[in-house]
């Protein structure tokens, strides 16, 4: 627990910062589903199209340091691999 004034303002800011970044979180993880959804349908051009909205999301959140940098590259590169092999 924390004791002093300022270890209690980190830990205010903690929680904060845990709640943001949490929801940035669920955004990639829902920009993925769109894309996995396109592609269980079948439909190349949606697929192509939740693709090209999902990857400056999955690099901007690698940026901020949200998602590791190599999950974001794993994410993009599977994702790809899966919309490139419809028909």
């Amino acid at each position: 627990m924390a004791n002093s004034a300022q270890a209690r303002k980190r830990a205010r800011q903690g929680e904060l910062r845990r709640r943001h970044n949490a929801s940035f979180r669920s955004m990639v993880r829902t920009y993925i589903k769109k894309v996995d959804a396109a592609i269980a349908e079948g439909d190349r051009t949606a697929a192509t199209e939740a693709y090209n909205s999902a990857v400056p999301i999955i690099d901007r959140m690698a940026d901020k340091g949200i998602i590791h940098k190599n999950k974001a590259a794993r994410h993009k590169s599977r994702l790809n691999t899966a919309v490139k092999a419809l028909k």
